[in-house]
């Protein structure tokens, strides 16, 4: 047993960052300067990560284009989770909000202006005034590019700080001792495909979402579940995982994001008939309501034979802002545009549909980012582990995220999380403990089954069975009958994903290895998402379920929690804010 793990090389941190993105890169930045020594790995070059991606802008009360507060901002975020979102969670970040993205302005980070010099605000969807009562300019934004600048911003940072980049590598399982706190991770090198030990006082899972697992999707292709599929086999359970978002506007046909900074800047939905049809849905906001309430209004109008063209999309109009307007403040839209629906927006509307873009569950976490599971129903938290960003459940996004709050949690949990850990002064604790032979072995056979397998499943295959499972049976509008048929078909589908075969065995850059791996981490997702949204049994953001149509908080005021062993339990929503009053319940009207 002991010669196996020694077999492997090892290398020893105080902190592992899994992840590069917004949240990663945030987090190590905090620790690096603090003078920890961290790994930060990634499956792609920093820059290249998914928040890279982001468009419309990042949430924060600053009150420069319009009077705001961060009570308003709060009453919007638990309004906008119908309810499900964690008000204590809430709270710390929208109060932490103005004082996040001021540290991002003052990193470099090259935000729109007004004329007198503050930051640009725009209208985003969800986001109000007077609790509810109007449209507020609350989207703080870099053009277009929000995330772009962020995550270049970040990485300038950490590269001064000399953060520690294992660019290219792979984390494959967490090790647990067998108190179960968490010990490190093991991962591989993508261009040698040799396997590593990496030890570290503190693990933070930064993976991102999982929305590969949708046929038609905005995410990029590294969004695979990794921090979610480790967690899972560690025993960990995934929260709110039925709940996933359907952006309104993916370009019809390619699923490329248009950003709600579109309807931000003034842009408006149209059906065939050239009617602006969200203001029969939602008469106050329009085509500002939040995405999960358009989305579904998108899906209805074509559904009853009022999309355009084929009758598959809607229109999204924006020739009336103007040349001038759209090159400004919109240009990689226009791009976008005239790459992927060859329509120059300042000519022509452009065909959209809603594409999956986000998943609001994931790992159960507090605010300070330290992973909580659960024990014969009583609250534990895991020693060693943290899980920050989209891959975490905090949850500041309960049943469905409003727009530019997602950069938001970024930045706010990036920074908590690594100030927690700088206060547990990890350069004192004691010396790296010794590590479970089991759990390396484990990993280590994981991989090399898929190594000695000589005939089986082809992955691409298996992954695109699962991937039309979920878009068919798993959408915007759901069905207990096609729900159950999609739980059964992903239940069909584990043994297939058990049983994948590539034929390259070779080490360096075995891009069919990487993503074999990535399809464990997959179907551990998918089945998560599918057992939770059939056994809850009400409609409740992006939950929207036929034979249910109407949230029941008497019953369904709870997180779902899914354990691998395809086991549900529930806990109850944080309703206690950490100072303010509490937000109660009520109708959800826009």
């Amino acid at each position: 047993m002991a010669a196996v793990k020694k077999s492997l090389p090892r290398r020893q941190f105080d902190v592992v960052v899994v992840g590069a993105g917004g949240a990663g890169l945030r987090c190590s930045l905090q620790l690096a300067q603090a003078g920890l020594s961290v790994a930060v790995l990634s499956k792609v070059f920093p820059t290249r990560s998914h928040t890279v991606a982001a468009q419309g802008g990042v949430s924060a009360s600053l009150g420069n284009m319009s009077e705001d507060h961060w009570q308003w901002h709060m009453y919007d975020t638990v309004k906008g989770s119908d309810w499900l979102g964690d008000q204590d969670a809430i709270e710390f970040m929208v109060r932490e909000a103005p004082n996040a993205v001021y540290e991002l302005e003052h990193f470099g980070m090259p935000f729109d202006r007004n004329p007198d010099g503050t930051i640009y605000q725009r209208p985003f969807g969800g986001h109000t005034s007077h609790f509810g009562e109007k449209p507020v300019q609350r989207a703080c934004a870099a053009a277009d590019r929000t995330g772009h600048a962020m995550l270049h911003t970040l990485y300038q940072r950490n590269v001064a700080a000399r953060t520690q980049f294992f660019v290219e590598w792979m984390a494959l399982d967490l090790l647990r001792n067998n108190a179960g706190d968490v010990l490190g991770v093991t991962a591989m090198e993508m261009e040698t495909g040799e396997i590593f030990v990496l030890e570290a006082k503190h693990t933070v899972l930064a993976t991102g979402g999982a929305g590969r697992i949708f046929a038609a999707t905005t995410n990029a292709f590294i969004n695979t579940g990794d921090g979610l599929g480790m967690a899972a086999r560690a025993g960990i359970p995934l929260q709110d995982m039925e709940f996933w978002q359907f952006h309104p506007t993916g370009v019809a046909g390619a699923g490329v994001l248009i950003t709600e900074g579109v309807r931000g800047e003034g842009g408006y939905l149209l059906n065939k008939d050239g009617e602006r049809f969200m203001e029969r849905y939602a008469p106050q906001l329009k085509d500002l309501a939040p995405r999960d309430f358009v989305s579904r209004s998108m899906d209805q109008e074509i559904k009853e034979g009022r999309g355009c063209g084929d009758g598959s999309y809607v229109q999204l109009k924006l020739d009336h802002l103007g040349a001038e307007t759209i090159m400004k403040r919109l240009p990689s839209i226009r791009e976008i545009a005239i790459k992927f629906a060859n329509i120059d927006p300042i000519k022509d509307p452009i065909p959209v549909v809603p594409t999956l873009h986000y998943q609001m569950g994931g790992i159960p976490a507090n605010y300070h980012g330290q992973v909580v599971t659960q024990v014969n129903g009583v609250e534990k938290i895991v020693n060693g582990l943290y899980a920050i960003g989209e891959c975490a459940a905090t949850s500041v996004h309960g049943a469905n995220r409003l727009g530019t709050n997602s950069l938001l949690d970024l930045i706010v949990f990036g920074r908590s999380a690594g100030n927690f850990i700088v206060s547990q002064h990890p350069e004192r604790e004691h010396a790296h403990q010794e590590l479970p032979d089991t759990d390396i072995e484990a990993s280590l056979d994981r991989v090399n089954r898929l190594e000695s397998r000589t005939s089986g499943e082809k992955t691409h295959d298996v992954i695109n069975r699962m991937r039309d499972t979920m878009q068919s049976h798993c959408g915007v509008f759901r069905k207990m009958d096609i729900l159950q048929e999609g739980e059964r078909m992903v239940a069909d589908l584990v043994p297939q994903f058990d049983n994948i075969y590539y034929a390259d065995k070779s080490k360096v850059f075995n891009t069919a290895r990487i993503e074999a791996l990535e399809a464990a981490n997959m179907i551990e997702v998918a089945r998560a998402t599918v057992k939770s949204a059939v056994n809850r049994l009400e409609s409740r953001g992006a939950h929207a379920l036929d034979e249910y149509p109407e949230r029941d908080d008497e019953n369904w005021l709870k997180h779902t929690l899914w354990f691998a062993d395809n086991r549900l339990e529930y806990k109850p929503v944080r309703m206690q804010p950490l100072t303010a009053e509490s937000i109660p319940p009520k109708p959800r009207t826009f």
